[in-house]
């Protein structure tokens, strides 16, 4: 089975658009996505629109809760905080309501979805091996994976240690039964890891491995509407530089 695995779109329409084209033409089983479907982007209710039907499963994420009330939004930056009142201003509530219903956890063929950590679903980062170890005592999973960071990265435990290694796109990573991991699949539409393109990732469970893509998308455009829709320039200019 092929798996699909989206996290991070923020409303970047043209880059799902071009990651959901790269992966119908591999051919896939299944789509999941790790929560942050709006915030940042200018195209919230398109993109859960395209989304909603073709998911398998889904999570919430952070900006998400924001957008529709269930988080306060003291604790992001001003830049996100003025996107995530912009995006509430403009949800439809059939977009709203597909946001509302989403779990903190779900899970696919054994492995878990979350959009933060195993340990705290929607908030915690994973930024090194000490805190993903904090998270494979936490809970019982074998395979997860999570979002959050836009930064690909895959965390392994064996016999209690934990290492982390970095995931280089179309290079699949064996997952072998011997081990534990924690696999970050960067983000479809705010890339930080100096690389603009969008990333996405595939779970082939026959291997089993995992496989990071990265896509091209027209940023220029996005930027375009993100510039007609009034939200702040400091955000219109990151995604070009993928930081």
């Amino acid at each position: 089975m092929r798996i699909g695995l989206l996290s991070d779109i923020h409303a970047n329409l043209e880059a799902l658009k071009a990651v959901l084209e790269h992966l119908d033409a591999q051919g896939s089983d299944a789509l999941v996505c790790l929560g942050d479907f709006v915030g940042y982007g200018p195209d919230p209710n398109e993109c859960i629109d395209l989304l909603q039907s073709r998911l398998q499963a889904a999570v919430v994420g952070n900006h998400d809760q924001a957008a529709i009330g269930t988080r306060s939004i003291d604790h992001f930056n001003l830049y996100a905080q003025a996107a995530i009142v912009w995006t509430e201003q403009v949800l439809t509530p059939g977009a709203r309501a597909y946001l509302v219903a989403l779990p903190l956890r779900a899970d696919i063929e054994g492995t878990l979805l979350v959009h933060g950590s195993p340990r705290q679903p929607v908030d915690e980062y994973i930024l090194d091996p000490r805190t993903a170890r904090a998270s494979f005592l936490a809970d019982a999973f074998r395979i997860a994976f999570v979002g959050h960071t836009h930064q690909p990265a895959a965390f392994v435990e064996r016999n209690h240690r934990v290492s982390a290694r970095g995931l280089l796109p179309e290079v699949p990573l064996p997952l072998l039964p011997t081990h534990r991991y924690i696999i970050n699949i960067g983000s479809v539409g705010q890339p930080r890891d100096t690389d603009p393109r969008a990333a996405y990732a595939v779970l082939d469970t026959t291997g089993p491995t995992v496989t990071l893509h990265r896509v091209p998308y027209p940023v220029d455009e996005t930027q375009r509407k993100m510039e007609a829709a009034g939200l702040p320039v400091p955000l219109i200019e990151r995604i070009a530089l993928g930081r």
